[in-house]
């Protein structure tokens, strides 16, 4: 049932912003009196699920959710109908038209995902408000694994600051070291602020401990024991206290975490306090890494905002801004870290981030966050994408010729090519985290 959901609210998000996208197109080129022979949500190679014809336009819904389209009749684009391009240009034609409009014709796709995406975050943040985790409610400090102990961090430290920048929330501290590689982070130490230097070659290592680096310590005790569990037949019950595994101390639930992952399918003894009594039972970790219970672990105070109808268009613009930098950081990641690559994601990583509970308000963020991401990438200079049309548009309007139709025809066949390898590898790496979990 869980999977139907991701998959459910995956399609139903891309479904709003493909149309949404392809609309754009759509009534840029009807307002310039530009035929537009097909719309479609999907890719219909061979055959279609549905489709109808009103007007000049065939519209329909393809079998293969990897995009949607319109097709513009004197185009050179990815239907490759070189036919239609050997005849005269008719005015009805995109080719026929001056180059603004055609600009105009390319842009209004990505416009209206960016339009979309900042009225979604305008909205959610009228409708639910804001939230953060203030640094200063990590009272417990921070957990230090192997990396975070190798970069100099201790886990009585507060974060403070970064390259000198007064940090408030700690829900974004590890993306932030590892995306504005700073050369350094300010941490209060004793009472004291101390500086942590930041090696520049430590951001491969950041990006493959991002779950455990710098999260706030929390306390914990067993809140409910699941029946049949190594924790169960060691008779751990609600209120008990674990405060070590094996030889390794636990008195926060991170240690706890660690340390039953290093003993994956083993047996080992605990150090339980339970009414009061130090008990030492044994257990059996399972080849997940878990034991069996429920914890009750520390909740941080959050700092809630909430905003009215008017101020949430300016907090919504600001919030696409924020996403907008970030996107471009992690590109800028992906080309120049080592094996950065290997996080890329496709739709089996979108499906997942859905989740596999139906939660409107994390629906609508999420659309709103993959919205803005299609824009970002749609306008990179790559033939086959809008940003490869804009490219050779603004050629024309600068040097005042058209490109030549044979070398636009060659780039949009190399663009295609590069999109679908890098959606084949994208989906590959996804794939084999379904069997490497």
């Amino acid at each position: 049932m869980g999977v139907i959901v991701e998959i459910s609210q995956f399609l139903l998000g891309l479904s709003i912003l493909i149309l949404l996208h392809e609309a754009g197109h759509y009534t840029a080129a009807r307002i310039f009196k530009i035929r537009v022979e097909k719309f479609y949500l999907f890719f219909d190679p061979w055959f279609s699920l549905f489709k109808y014809k009103r007007g000049d336009t065939e519209y329909g819904i393809g079998w293969l959710p990897l995009g949607g389209y319109v097709k513009i009749s004197g185009m050179i684009d990815e239907s490759m109908d070189k036919e239609q391009m050997k005849k005269p240009a008719e005015p009805w034609e995109f080719r026929a038209k001056p180059t603004w409009q055609r600009l105009i014709v390319m842009v209004a796709g990505i416009t209206v995902n960016l339009i979309l995406g900042v009225l979604i975050y305008c909205f959610f943040l009228n409708a639910y408000g804001s939230a953060y985790m203030p640094v200063k409610s990590a009272t417990n400090g921070i957990y230090c694994d192997q990396l975070a102990t190798s970069l100099g961090f201790k886990s009585t430290d507060v974060i403070v600051g970064i390259d000198h920048k007064t940090v408030l929330s700690m829900d974004s501290v590890s993306m932030d070291i590892l995306l504005d590689i700073p050369k350094s982070v300010q941490v209060e130490r004793n009472g004291k602020v101390v500086d942590i230097n930041i090696p520049k070659d430590s951001a491969s290592a950041i990006l493959n401990d991002m779950k455990g680096f710098l999260v706030p310590l929390q306390r914990f005790c067993v809140d409910s024991v699941a029946p049949n569990t190594g924790a169960y037949f060691a008779g751990l019950k609600k209120g008990d206290s674990i405060l070590g595994v094996d030889t390794m101390k636990t008195p926060y639930y991170q240690n706890f975490a660690a340390a039953v992952q290093k003993l994956s399918g083993k047996y080992t003894f605990l150090t339980v306090k339970s009414n009061g009594h130090i008990n030492y039972p044994v257990v059996h970790i399972s080849d997940q890494g878990t034991v069996g219970f429920f914890a009750n672990a520390d909740t941080f105070k959050l700092v809630r905002k909430s905003y009215s109808f008017f101020q949430s268009f300016p907090a919504g613009f600001n919030m696409a801004v924020v996403k907008v930098k970030s996107i471009a950081k992690q590109l800028r990641l992906m080309v120049t870290v080592k094996d950065a690559h290997k996080q890329m994601g496709s739709f089996i990583s979108f499906a997942k981030a859905y989740g596999t509970v139906w939660d409107w308000g994390h629906f609508w963020l999420l659309t709103a966050f993959i919205s803005i991401m299609l824009a970002f990438f749609n306008i990179l200079p790559i033939p086959a994408l809008d940003g490869g049309h804009v490219m050779f548009l603004l050629y024309e309007m600068i040097t005042g010729r058209k490109p030549n139709e044979k070398v636009m025809e060659y780039a949009q066949w190399a663009g295609m090519i590069l999109l679908l390898t890098v959606i084949v590898y994208a989906n590959g790496l996804d794939i084999g985290r379904l069997f490497h979990k």
